[in-house]
């Protein structure tokens, strides 16, 4: 099923909102990349945001259980040789934004001879998200933006209570895939292809 990447931009804001948006951004305390590998090890998923540190508990058991599902099914790369699969593991996207995807794939010729010890500098071929009640359209199509814009090559979106993939490509293509629709990655992962209702148990 086809569907537009994104909702379509609001109308710019008045210069009275556009000045309390600029207050509010400038009380903002932003870090450099540097200062958020400084971070102390608290036990919650920390991502930067255009130097806004952003703080994420640990996920519910649904979005636990969707991740675990999908990782399995990832493993698919692991077999064929094809890369290597990452969950909640950070990816530097630019100078000042950090993304840690629920689930990741880089392919194998880029992660050959990867230092495991440090940031991945650049972004994974596949980035796979996973929606909770709380995110925002606006949110997410912002996390979906940086993603692309970093260099991912396919962003997968999954919706644990619609039971629902949303797919975006580098190439500007988007697409909803429903429960009974088979989920494929020619190009990222050649021979790839589950029943989208198999992400969701």
């Amino acid at each position: 099923m086809a569907a537009s990447a994104f909702e379509p931009k609001s109308r710019l804001p008045t210069p009275s909102v556009r000045l309390v948006q600029l207050k509010r951004m400038a009380s903002k305390t932003l870090l450099t990349v540097e200062q958020f590998e400084q971070l102390p090890d608290d036990g919650m998923r920390h991502e930067l945001d255009e130097g806004e540190l952003i703080s994420m508990p640990s996920p519910f058991t649904l979005r636990g259980k969707v991740q675990a599902r999908t990782t399995i099914l990832l493993d698919f790369a692991h077999q064929k040789s094809l890369g290597l699969v990452l969950t909640e593991t950070g990816f530097r996207l630019s100078h000042d934004t950090v993304r840690a995807p629920d689930v990741s794939f880089i392919r194998a010729e880029r992660a050959n001879g990867l230092e495991l010890e440090r940031r991945f500098e650049g972004a994974p071929d596949l980035a796979v998200e996973i929606i909770s009640p709380s995110e925002t359209a606006a949110e997410i199509a912002h996390k979906v933006r940086q993603y692309l814009h970093g260099g991912v090559e396919v962003v997968w979106v999954l919706y644990p209570r619609d039971r629902t993939i949303h797919v975006f490509e580098s190439s500007h293509k988007a697409r909803i895939l429903e429960a009974e629709e088979m989920l494929e990655a020619p190009t990222l992962l050649p021979g790839f292809s589950v029943r989208v209702s198999e992400f969701f148990g």
